[in-house]
């Protein structure tokens, strides 16, 4: 079984949320290295995905759901995690972000996203970048998807941004899957243009959240008692 960070234990107080976390992270080709201290996973298949990609993959999910739970001590008795976001840096994309959005909130029922102009726990960017469209964190609790627009018009966009917030709800990169499979990303090829995840991507997300939410309520009851 993996270990998470320190902050992460702190944060969620367990390593085993995350230990199924372990293949590659995101929709994006090869590309040059990330400036220094960013870390990338991206929408097809590259050689350099490996572990390390994998291990970018848990910390962007980390940090968002870290924000999410601690913003859940001001709303008591909320049965579904709120995960908030922001289009402002992606206006050309709003239509697909909204329909990711749509299909996420229909697929699960222990996370929501919603999204917001301020205290937001991700956002969504838009751009040119060789390594298409892919998750980022900084490594300090700060993340985004950026969405690059050549790759946008190759590959349906739509699936491409509902796979790309498939990674801030935890799931990791299969990119041998099939195309009815949302996390095989640019795998199927562009003529793949399923945009919603399946019952087993949709069974993990829900656990996921439920399981970190649990968790969260136990820790803050203990603290309260102590």
């Amino acid at each position: 079984m993996n270990k998470t960070r320190t902050c992460a234990v702190a944060a969620l107080g367990t390593a085993a949320l995350v230990a199924t976390l372990t293949a590659p992270t995101a929709f994006a080709a090869p590309a040059p290295a990330a400036p220094a201290g960013t870390a990338v996973s991206a929408y097809t298949p590259s050689k350099s995905a490996s572990a390390e990609n994998a291990a970018e993959n848990r910390q962007f999910f980390e940090a968002v759901m870290k924000s999410a739970l601690k913003k859940q001590a001001a709303e008591p008795g909320i049965q579904a995690v709120t995960v908030r976001y922001r289009t402002s840096r992606a206006p050309s994309f709003r239509s697909q972000i909204a329909q990711s959005t749509s299909i996420w909130n229909s697929s699960v029922t222990n996370v929501r996203l919603q999204e917001v102009s301020s205290g937001y726990d991700f956002e969504y960017r838009e751009g040119n970048d060789s390594r298409g469209s892919y998750a980022s964190t900084d490594g300090h609790g700060r993340g985004y998807i950026f969405l690059d627009y050549r790759q946008n018009q190759q590959y349906n966009s739509t699936r491409v941004t509902s796979h790309e917030t498939g990674h801030v709800l935890g799931l990791p990169d299969h990119y041998s899957g099939p195309c009815s499979e949302l996390m095989s990303g640019g795998g199927p090829g562009p003529s793949c243009t399923n945009a919603r995840p399946n019952s087993t991507e949709r069974a993990r997300v829900n656990q996921l959240w439920a399981n970190g939410f649990a968790l969260f309520k136990e820790q803050g009851a203990l603290s309260k008692a102590g």
